[in-house]
């Protein structure tokens, strides 16, 4: 069959044809909300006035952001939440893959399956299932405290009354970390499993003759072994620390909780441009979180780059 004259591609036109749809989609839904977003940043809007409402005020909404107590407190509570979830993360997630690295060989795809599973699983069913087993009555969790309240020296560390994890202020943030930490570590435990893989066997070999024991290789073989992937590793538990979103929101029915205690600064930003109408005060506190994360990443390379120098 015949291709029409107006139909035919050139070869030299022929990888930008094919490129175009993916250009379009990165321009229409990328750069022009990113754009787009900056430009609200120095306006006041209310979207149901349409676009003809908007008015330019300079820098009134990063200033307004900045003395905003709501703000500052939700990026306290953001900051506690990276720092209880993502750090554990890091500690169990590296001795863990060592040990599958080392210990399995048939099952270790199936173990890795077993780890990564709930990073795959829907957020929605996540959170509603620890919803049942934060419960206050018959949550499987203050079961098992209760139950070992009555073992001794453990009854010691055990509350006697059951805990209201996601009502009372104090419990809130740390039922939200438990659940992003069992979330994200089989994801973390995949990405070290595939740098212990790069590792060379002779190196491993070489130590064993020379009378090194696991954990001798462990710290001086794997850990300097594994300083780009923990670089990779940590940064983007930063970044998704700073943003995070899904589990609190759906936890604290997109409110934050009592005492706005489970109140993400990425949750605020929603409630700020959707539950109060304010597009303009919303877009200058997401690039000043953007910023944050800029900044805190850049802190981060920094210091695996010391480090790594004066290895």
């Amino acid at each position: 069959m015949k291709i029409p004259a107006l139909l035919r591609i050139s070869p030299e036109m022929a990888p930008y044809v094919f490129l175009s749809p993916f250009v379009l989609l990165f321009l229409v839904f990328g750069v022009f909300p990113l754009l787009f977003s900056l430009y609200l940043a120095f306006q006041t809007w209310e979207p149901t006035s349409g676009l003809e409402a908007m008015k330019f005020v300079g820098i009134d909404n990063f200033a307004f952001a900045l003395q905003d107590d709501w703000f500052w407190k939700s990026l306290k509570n953001t900051a506690w939440l990276a720092l209880v979830s993502g750090v554990p993360q890091h500690l169990v997630a590296i001795p863990l893959a060592y040990f599958i690295h080392s210990s399995f060989q048939r099952m270790r795809n199936a173990a890795v399956g077993a780890y990564f599973m709930p990073y795959i699983t829907s957020t929605v069913a996540i959170a509603i299932l620890f919803s049942s087993l934060f419960s206050t009555d018959y949550g499987i969790i203050n079961v098992g405290m209760q139950a070992m309240s009555h073992v001794p020296v453990l009854g010691w560390f055990m509350p006697q009354n059951p805990v209201d994890w996601l009502n009372d202020p104090d419990h809130i943030k740390p039922a939200i970390s438990m659940i992003v930490f069992w979330r994200y570590v089989g994801f973390n435990v995949v990405l070290y499993l595939a740098a212990l893989q790069t590792i060379p066997k002779d190196i491993y070999e070489a130590a064993t003759m020379d009378g090194a024991g696991r954990l001798q290789q462990f710290w001086f073989i794997t850990l300097p072994s594994l300083k780009p992937m923990i670089f990779f590793g940590v940064t983007l538990s930063v970044i998704g620390g700073l943003q995070l979103f899904e589990e609190p929101f759906i936890l604290t029915g997109g409110r934050g909780g009592s005492d706005q205690s489970g109140m993400t600064t990425a949750i605020y930003l929603y409630r700020m441009a959707f539950d109060f109408n304010d597009f303009g005060a919303a877009s200058a506190m997401s690039w000043l979180l953007f910023i944050l994360v800029a900044l805190l990443t850049w802190m981060t390379n920094r210091l695996f780059r010391q480090r790594s120098a004066s290895v």
